[in-house]
Parts: C-alpha cells; structure tokens; sequence
C-alpha cells in the first residue's frame, strides 16, 4: 500500500492559504453560521495551539465576502438563500501572536503599526491617541462602506501572560488595553460583529470589565467542538493518516485510534460536551507516525511550575479527583489569585472531568498522557533538581534498575533523588516534599512499566510490576523500615503475586525528616 500523501495543515494559521494550498480541512463554517445569527459580540477562550488562529483567520475571510474559499463547506449551503450574505464588511483583525511585549511600549508599537495601515486605506489621519484614532477608524470604515465594522482580536492576552511576572509591564499592559479596546463599548452603533480569543479571561481588565455585553462562550455546549477534534471528525477525516500510523506502529485500526485517544483526547470544554483532541498534537503524530509529546515540547510552563511549587501545592490531587471548582472560577483569572486551577485549566494543563449539578461544581483533572507526563516530567526538577540531571540518577535510569531486578541500583537513585531537595528554612516540611517526589517519581514510572500509586486504604503505597518482576513499596517517615516490611507481610499485600512466575521484591523505605533523606532501605524477596 501506497504511503499517504495528503497535505497536513501543521501550524497553518490562515484559512486562505490552507484552502489554496490544498491541506485538510475539518469544517467548523456550521458554527460561523451560529454565531453571526445568534448575537454580535463573543468571547472565546482555548488553550494555546488549539486552532483559534486559524478560526479568526475563518471568520475574517467570511466577513470579507470571499466565498470562493468555502465552496463545498457547510456554511455555503447554510447561506444559499441569504440574499445579504456574502458582502464585503470592513474588518480589523488584530494578532496578538509573535510579537514581544517584554519592553515598556512595545504594545503601543504593535497597536500603532495595525492602525496606521489601517488609516491608509480608509483616508484617515494620523494624529491624537491610539484609542482616539482607533475610534476615528472605526467611524470612517463605517460611514465610507455603509457597513459596521468586524472587530477580530487573536490571543488578546499574550501581552498579559508574558508578563506575569513583571507587576509593572502588566499593569501598563492593561492600561493601554484599557484605553484602546474600551472604545468597543461606547461605539457599538459602528460594530457589525467582534470576536476575542484568549487563553485566559483575566478579571479587570477593561475588555472584559468595560465590554460586559460580550457573550463569553467557552463553557458552552454548543461551542465545545468549536476548536480542536471530536473523535468522529478525526475518524472521518483521517482515516488514510489512521491506516498509515497504524502500518507503522504495528496496530489494527481501533488499537490505533485507542492510542491516539489515551495520548491526546479527553478535553472537555462542557460537562456533557464531547471529548476533544488536541489538533496541533494528532496532526504532529500523524505526520510523524509516532506518538511523541507535540503540543507539550512547544511550551513549558515554567511560571505554573514555579507557582506550584512556591504554595506547596499538593500534587497528588491531580490523578486523586479532589480538584474542584465552579464555573465563576473557571471563567476569570486574577493574577494575584492564589487557587491556580482557573490557570491551569485555561492553560490546557487541566480540563473537566465530572460535574456535579447540584452544587454547580466541576471536577479537574490531566486530559490525557501527552499533559500528564509532560506536566509532571516539568514539575520533578523543581522539586528534586538531580531528576532532571541526566545523569544517570533520573527518571530513566530508575527504569532501567526496574527491568534489571537491581535494588541496589533503585536505593541509590531515590536517596539521590532525595538528597537534592532544596533546604530552606522557611520551606514547606520535609514530609510534603517526600510526599509529592515520591507520587512523581512513581506517576511517571507508568509511563514504562504498570505503577499503581495507593489511591485507597488497604494496599500498598506503590506497586510497580514489569515482565519478571514485582516490586511492593511501604514508604514512612520517622519510622523504622522493618516497620514498612511488617506491613507488607501484616497486611498481606504480596498475596496476590504469590502464584505468579515473577520475582516479588517487598520493600520498606523510612525517611528521616530531620536529616530530609533516605535514611532506610530494606528488602525481603
């Protein structure tokens, strides 16, 4: 069989060029048709990467009349007996992707440089404020076309996220959008339609806090396909891709599909809305065949790591379903807002998991493998430097003594792994650091060999199995490890595996607190 050919549109932004380029296309014009038929102002927010770009992009080629780029789409049978549809509208389409807004007035500059070549075609002067010539356009686009005007507004907050941590950038940052965009509100009369996308929904800020009209869509079921892939249109549209990963990872069809869902499905943008795959992660691996982690490599999200960190956040929540939230919370971010979920659900880090109606409160949780792994191979060095030394006293080298059977080995990278742990004295105590290493360590193991990490009372801290081998762990802290070794045997844990061929390792470890180190390692076979 011939390998497939077909044009991936891997990074292509703009609905143009990748209608005549000739690449796939998933067709999400159904839900152009919604929105400009059911009200005037939206707000929409996804995680980066995950096709809001190329949706603007979309919708701007809509407003500019240039029909000849949907035929065969959805929305041009859905328009066939609209006699308004189709005209050319005067549209302002502001990016916010690929600048830098790391210095003082580099925000002004970007405004400045959209507005200017916006002034040239409409004949407008140059001169006073940029939020009064901003309004001055908007009245001229207005008067000279007889047509309001479509405000578009990509990755609004990029100028915001990239100075989180600079207090002062971001205020002016705000400052400036404050002035530029609050025109939207007192002009209303010149807009036909606008549309904002963003990562986050920051409170405070005058788009949100001035534009109070604007309809905020992105917990909406309606809209939950509205970025990203539902598992029908990946079956349906990639079915060639599907066939050729399969050939070469050595699949049937369903074992692949099962794999690209366990690697890149599972975000939900709505309790009962449908399951979504990353698009930028599955167009990577079907272009590569090979299941890596795309979307995760492109950023890491050091600030989020460091957060974490620096609250003492409890990471076992994570996988434990203990991580709720309400739809207030979920919608707005302040930056000086201790609870990170809002974040790392906007972020793409989390996303819903279970609902529960009566009390209005949404669980969180990892999407999938691609998040989860990747998140917390981010999130170990920060707590343990020497897990991401390479060195041989990481990760991969704990895997190796695994498959080998080599205890020995295993007690040597856990008491490095342990001793690296930064000691301050106004650091959180020994017992959460032992705690959320260990979870770590362990949640990624599972990524090579089968890890359960004790989720309920009655089992062993951690069980690790492979081909030849079982591993069962009882970890303490401030307590002998024969203690640990008592209460594998008490407890009978190791009763499971008795009839098995493999090799059955019980294993107690003690911390010392006091010292913060492994201080014991015993193990009976």
């Amino acid at each position: 069989m011939a390998e497939n050919t077909r044009r991936l549109p891997i990074g292509v932004q703009s609905f143009e060029s990748l209608r005549e380029g000739g690449y796939i296309y998933v067709d999400k014009t159904r839900y152009i048709y919604d929105l400009i038929h059911s009200s005037k102002q939206y707000f929409l927010s996804r995680p980066r990467r995950f096709g809001k770009s190329l949706f603007l992009s979309t919708l701007a080629a809509y407003w500019e009349g240039r029909q000849e780029l949907f035929e065969g789409l959805a929305i041009t049978e859905l328009e066939k007996d609209n006699e308004e549809a189709w005209q050319p509208y005067p549209v302002f389409y502001f990016d916010f992707n690929g600048e830098n807004y790391q210095g003082g007035t580099l925000l002004e500059e970007v405004l400045d440089k959209k507005v200017s070549e916006w002034e040239a075609r409409y004949g407008c002067k140059e001169q006073g404020t940029l939020s009064g010539r901003f309004k001055n356009l908007l009245v001229t686009a207005s008067e000279k076309t007889g047509k309001g005007c479509v405000v578009l507004v990509d990755e609004y907050d990029k100028p915001l996220l990239e100075v989180l941590e600079n207090n002062e950038l971001e205020e002016h940052n705000k400052a400036v959008f404050k002035g530029f965009f609050g025109t939207l509100k007192s002009y209303d009369k010149y807009l036909q339609f606008v549309f904002i996308t963003g990562v986050t929904k920051f409170s405070k800020v005058s788009i949100f806090s001035d534009l109070n009209h604007l309809d905020d869509i992105s917990l909406h079921q309606r809209y939950a396909g509205i970025c990203g892939l539902t598992e029908a249109e990946v079956e349906e549209t990639f079915a060639p891709e599907i066939e050729d990963m399969a050939q070469r990872q050595g699949l049937s069809h369903d074992n692949c599909l099962a794999e690209l869902r366990k690697m890149y499905d599972g975000y939900h943008f709505h309790p009962q809305g449908e399951g979504i795959y990353n698009p930028f992660s599955l167009l990577k691996a079907f272009d590569e065949k090979e299941l890596g982690a795309y979307w995760f490599s492109t950023g890491t999200p050091t600030f989020l790591v460091r957060r974490l960190k620096a609250m003492h956040f409890d990471v076992r929540q994570f996988t434990q379903k203990t991580l709720e939230t309400n739809d207030r919370m979920l919608s707005d971010y302040r930056a000086d807002n201790p609870n990170p979920l809002p974040l790392l659900y906007q972020t793409g880090y989390l996303t819903i998991v279970d609902y529960d109606q009566r009390a209005r409160l949404y669980t969180l949780g990892f999407p999938n493998e691609e998040v989860k792994y990747g998140f917390l191979e981010s999130l170990l060095p920060e707590y343990a430097p020497e897990a991401g030394s390479g060195n041989g006293k990481d990760i991969f080298a704990l895997r190796r003594r695994i498959l080998a059977g080599d205890t020995e080995g295993m007690k040597d990278i856990l008491t490095a792994l342990f001793a690296s742990i930064p000691y301050t004295t106004n650091d959180a105590p020994f017992e959460h650091y032992f705690q959320s290493v260990l979870y770590m360590v362990f949640t990624l193991l599972g990524q090579f060999v089968q890890c359960e990490v004790r989720s309920s009372r009655g089992r062993a801290d951690c069980i690790v199995e492979t081909d030849d081998f079982v591993y069962i762990f009882e970890f303490k802290v401030d307590k002998p490890a024969q203690e640990a070794l008592q209460q594998i045997e008490d407890k009978g844990y190791a009763d499971p595996f008795a009839s098995g061929s493999r090799q059955v390792f019980k294993i107690g470890v003690s911390f010392d607190s006091g010292q913060r180190n492994l201080a014991q390692w015993l193990v009976e076979v």
